[in-house]
């Protein structure tokens, strides 16, 4: 592979900043020393080279993907190569490596395989197995947030229009993706008065007699209570449909056309009705803060580096209209160029979405054509992706590079504010060096119902939400007993952790079976992976076993595309273990977590107990820990403000829950309770009973004679209420 340019492009007419400079206090990864392979643990080297020779010469000269794997069977790096054999010798060849891939091939102690038809396929296959297995050495989208769509479903006689997140099964039409949940509430909102379409779910819809508020506001028409015959209302799906297709301007003008037609024949109020539709459809392009003359459908990508830290802001435009912008931050080596860890976020980006017709890129990419193909593959269609030297798309470019530039500069000053809260709190509690993941737990129920636990976890990036967990205190808890929930709660927690190796004494003999291969079955001559231990997958051609060798510590020229290895206990990886927990009470809670640890293992991760003052003051909490006093902060100490908004996170997260809980069983139908009835067979109860009350009283016969329901189901809804 040829080197690639890491300058930025040189894009005219745009301005970029210089680069903002840190304070000490920034927990940035410094710049790495040149690696000399023989001085670098020449052993473990050594023996990961003399692994992977051993797979290398029995490969197949065919594309496919290869996994590398630790002695524990945790997945270290995928990769595709156009020829497996060509790409796994060049780790074995010991020239020009970095200290990212000495690491990785020092790691190695088995490999896995998978040839596929083509390139396109292994590329396919690497970026969904990149997204599942998550290696430590892959360039990764740290990204735990699905886009939300427009749907507008298809399998109903009057269409609902909603917002949508997550997989797309149902039948309809999907419009996005938008940046944010706010820019497609606000489209919604302005659809809502343009076309009168409903947005209550079918059930909702199903049970009506009259028509809600929103008909009375003039946001839907009506079609649950006949207000709009289905042939009217298909006809407003149909306009909806196609102004979010993009032919907005005949939407526009057949509806101009209409209103003009009513002002003639003096029908003033219908006229209004139309000039308020319009007015709405304005107010959806208008907007929008950029849009586009030529650029029809087009999702734009630019990324910028900073200090070793790589951005990548994404524009969304559909039919000529900017939906939004989200700025994404993958964890990639700094070692890597812009153009290759934009290459693998593209790929990884559309692996559970479909890409738009044409792909705009701040840069040239080394396989711009490979990747075209795979996304023409993956939508089904022609799909261009360009890096534009000129004209608007060029622009579009340059504006998303800047908006990169500032989201990253802001994320570093962040982080080196955030890191410094993170010292202060280190300090306050006399450890020795800063936590980098702090966890802190709290509990909340009403007089011991829907009782539930809460975790939340806070590092160099501010709150990690992906890390919340929640936690259902189980019926053996005596009620009310909040030193009870407390200790299931952290033994669920700790107990989990220490299977997983992240606390107590690690367990090296043991060694974990390789994960299994996902996408079994994939089309174009790939053969599943035969996951026992020191074995290698292919279709042709047998692999002897893999020496089997402890390891550590590797890159050859050519070497995989995208290499972007989590390094050490002191660089920027985030850890699963913490290095701080604090819970929400007082000295019982500390004694009651302290025990449970312990047991667990963790005994030696540093434990705090926060108690409010007298009257709830929240500026004089008294702190618990092992081997001190009960303790007071300064009222202005930094760290008070910050454990302070880390207690009201995990209350405020604890609450929610708790609240959720609650509304479920309140709102809970008890005909949900009854094993093999679905919407549709409660839908046809209801509507031939009215009420659960009345289905609670029927007879059996009389249950029997509910259309839709057949006589096992009769009987099984007669035996459940009767039973009780």
């Amino acid at each position: 592979m040829q080197p690639m340019n890491r300058e930025r492009p040189d894009l005219p007419e745009q301005e970029i900043e210089e680069e903002i400079e840190l304070e000490e206090e920034t927990t940035l990864p410094a710049p790495e020393p040149a690696l000399d392979l023989a001085e670098a643990a020449p052993g473990a080297l050594k023996a990961g080279i003399e692994v992977i020779a051993e797979f290398a010469r029995h490969l197949p000269n065919r594309p496919g993907v290869y996994r590398m794997f630790d002695r524990a069977g945790e997945v270290l790096y995928v990769g595709k190569a156009k020829s497996l054999k060509n790409r796994v010798g060049s780790y074995a060849r010991g020239m020009a490596h970095t200290n990212a891939v000495a690491r990785m091939i020092a790691e190695t102690a088995n490999m896995e395989f998978v040839t596929t038809g083509t390139e396109t396929e292994a590329l396919l296959l690497e970026s969904n197995l990149i997204k599942q297995l998550r290696p430590r050495y892959n360039v990764l989208l740290r990204d735990d947030k699905s886009f939300p769509y427009i749907f507008l479903s298809g399998d109903h006689p009057a269409p609902q229009l909603a917002k949508h997140r997550g997989s797309r099964q149902r039948k309809g039409d999907y419009f996005g993706p938008f940046a944010s949940v706010w820019a497609v509430e606000r489209t919604i909102d302005a659809l809502q008065k343009a076309f009168l379409l409903r947005s209550c779910t079918d059930s909702y819809y199903e049970n009506r007699t009259r028509p809600c508020l929103l008909f009375q506001i003039k946001r839907c028409s009506g079609p649950c209570t006949g207000e709009i015959s289905h042939t009217d209302y298909q006809g407003l799906a149909d306009q909806a449909r196609a102004f979010l297709s993009g032919r907005s301007s005949a939407v526009k003008q057949t509806l101009s056309g209409r209103m003009q037609a009513a002002a003639e024949n003096l029908e003033f109020e219908k006229a209004a009705r139309y000039r308020d539709r319009l007015a709405a459809l304005s107010a959806v392009q208008a907007g929008q803060d950029i849009n586009t003359q030529g650029v029809e459908e087009a999702d734009v990508f630019a990324i910028d580096e900073q200090a070793g830290q790589f951005c990548v802001e994404i524009f969304f435009f559909r039919n000529k209209q900017n939906w939004g912008n989200r700025a994404l931050f993958p964890r990639a080596d700094k070692s890597l160029t812009p153009a290759e860890v934009l290459a693998s976020v593209i790929t990884q980006f559309y692996d559970d979405k479909p890409p738009p017709r044409l792909v705009l890129v701040s840069h040239e990419l080394a396989e711009a054509g490979l990747i075209a193909e795979a996304l023409c593959a993956r939508a089904g269609r022609k799909v261009e992706l360009s890096a534009p030297k000129r004209g608007e798309r060029r622009d579009l470019v340059a504006h998303a590079l800047k908006n990169a530039h500032e989201a990253l500069a802001r994320k570093l000053a962040d982080n080196a504010g955030q890191q410094s809260l993170l010292n202060a709190l280190g300090a306050a509690f006399g450890m020795e060096k800063a936590p980098r993941r702090v966890e802190v737990y709290d509990n909340s129920h009403i007089m011991g119902t829907n009782a539930v636990g809460g975790m939340v976890v806070a590092g160099r990036d501010g709150f990690m939400k992906s890390h919340y967990r929640t936690f259902n205190i189980s019926a053996d808890t005596i009620a009310g007993d909040d030193f009870g929930m407390m200790r299931e709660v952290l033994k669920r927690r700790f107990s989990r952790l220490a299977k997983e190796g992240g606390v107590g004494p690690a367990s090296s003999d043991e060694a974990r079976e390789p994960s299994p291969l996902v996408g079994e079955g994939w089309e174009g001559g790939i053969a599943p992976a035969d996951t026992s231990e020191n074995s290698a997958s292919i279709v042709e051609g047998g692999i002897p076993p893999s020496l089997a060798l402890p390891h550590k510590g590797g890159e050859d020229a050519p070497v995989p595309e995208a290499l972007a290895p989590v390094p050490s206990e002191d660089d920027s990886a985030f850890p699963s273990r913490p290095d701080l927990v604090i819970v929400d009470g007082g000295k019982g809670q500390f004694e009651a977590a302290r025990r449970i640890m312990a047991e667990c293992g963790a005994g030696d991760i540093a434990l705090v107990a926060i108690a409010k003052g007298a009257d709830r003051n929240a500026m004089r909490e008294t702190f618990f820990m092992a081997g001190r006093e009960p303790f007071k902060l300064p009222p202005r100490d930094p760290a008070l403000y910050f454990i302070q908004r880390l207690r009201d996170e995990a209350h405020r997260f604890a609450i929610g829950t708790h609240r959720a809980r609650r509304k479920r069983d309140i709102t809970k139908n008890p005909l949900d309770e009854i094993p093999g009835i679905g919407p549709s067979r409660k839908r046809a109860l209801l509507l031939h009973f009215g009420t659960v009350k009345a289905i609670q009283r029927a007879k059996l016969d009389d249950l029997m004679r509910t259309p839709g329901v057949n006589a096992a189901t009769a009987k099984a809804v007669h035996d459940h209420f009767h039973e009780r």
